[in-house]
């Protein structure tokens, strides 16, 4: 029902958490199409590289905000090495 209601965000909270491999797949092809802001956390990575066009991470020492997918975030040495001082575990 959200998805007709016009809405321009949404705020989800791991929206494929228990649901099984269908209804997974039919929320992601739905909120492909979704015109507007999608704002979700998720433990579901296929989830995450299927929908997310920008990543904003919160650290204990500042925010990492990168227009990219998922999986080019990931693999990413410049973040990462980036990511390790904002956590304090860099060398």
């Amino acid at each position: 029902k959200l998805m007709l209601s016009n809405a321009n965000v949404l705020v989800l909270d791991d929206p494929t958490n228990h649901l099984d491999l269908e209804s997974i797949t039919s929320v992601n092809k739905g909120l492909e199409k979704f015109p507007g802001v999608l704002l979700f956390t998720s433990h579901d990575h296929e989830f995450i590289s299927t929908i997310a066009n920008r990543i904003i991470e919160i650290t204990p020492n500042g925010i990492m905000d990168r227009k990219m997918d998922f999986d080019e975030y990931l693999e990413s040495k410049e973040i990462q090495d980036q990511l390790a001082k904002m956590y304090g575990k860099d060398k």
